[in-house]
């Protein structure tokens, strides 16, 4: 599993992210400050070090525990090309601004004023997405070692391991309040998976920032399978026969197989019914289109 297409194609939100976090994990680093963003008691609540609230999600604590996180942080961009730019961000905001405010919470009913007790880094969001990527990403490969039952998620939970293990005390904070953020927004707590920025922001956003923000994504596959020349879709099925039939509707798990891979949720659609629901014919009719 690579999260689909490689690079931040369909994906700026993920890139500005990253970006910001590896300039900030640098600087901090540079400086020799990485054990003084955790938040603790004392910060929060005596010194008002308003400014380690705003670090703490962005700077990683360790270089072992931004090369994880920047991969998972990388990896879980499958879910910007599912859900869009825009609601990406809202996620990104929700998962944040939540588990924020429960390691906040959890300090305060900890009182320590010595110990810093949360973690810094993006764990709020990576462990958020951790819960969409258990609920919403299909195994696709199974396999044993040992005895033991694998997967192809089961690489992906290991990354998460490692990223908790520098410092897991501390972390351990911070994961779940990640994973409480994440259930709430599948849960869809005040409706939030259908929020959205409105459109003034977007287009600031698309002319300030993120060029493909306030748009449709650059590489959407919208309307391709449409595109297509007849010819090529009849040679594939041709080259490519398919058990199915035609006019069966595309099942849920192939739909969003495809859909992980990069590809447009309607244009996976389209090319499972040509492809009479063959995924890997789909993703050939897919992937010729977008040779065109």
């Amino acid at each position: 599993m690579n999260g689909g297409p490689s690079g931040f194609t369909n994906a700026p939100v993920t890139r500005a992210f990253i970006v910001a976090s590896v300039l900030f994990s640098i600087f901090f680093g540079i400086q020799g400050r990485f054990n003084t963003l955790g938040l603790s008691y004392q910060d929060v609540f005596g010194k008002l070090r308003l400014w380690k609230l705003i670090m703490s999600v962005l700077s990683f604590s360790s270089t072992s525990a931004m090369m994880f996180g920047l991969y998972l942080l990388y990896y879980f961009r499958v879910f910007e090309r599912q859900i869009g730019s825009n609601k990406y961000t809202v996620f990104i905001m929700f998962s944040i601004i939540t588990s924020l405010l429960l390691e906040v919470l959890a300090v305060a009913l900890l009182k320590d004023h010595t110990a810093n007790l949360v973690s810094p880094g993006p764990y709020g969001l990576v462990f958020a997405s951790f819960v969409l990527f258990f609920f919403d990403i299909p195994v696709s490969t199974k396999f044993h070692v040992f005895g033991l039952h694998f997967s192809d998620k089961s690489f992906i939970y290991l990354a998460g391991l490692q990223l908790l293990l520098p410092s897991w005390k501390r972390s351990i904070f911070s994961g779940m309040c990640g994973i409480l953020a994440g259930l709430l927004y599948r849960l869809n707590v005040f409706n939030i998976r259908k929020a959205k920025f409105p459109k003034f922001i977007t287009s600031f956003c698309s002319w300030f920032l993120l060029p493909s923000m306030g748009s449709p994504r650059a590489a959407s596959t919208s309307n391709i399978v449409r595109n297509i020349p007849s010819h090529p879709v009849h040679r594939m099925e041709r080259n490519h026969a398919a058990p199915m039939q035609s006019a069966q509707e595309p099942s849920e798990d192939s739909i969003t197989t495809l859909v992980s891979m990069g590809f447009d949720r309607n244009s996976a659609r389209q090319a499972l019914v040509h492809a009479r629901n063959d995924v890997n014919v789909a993703t050939n009719i897919l992937l010729e289109a977008q040779s065109h």
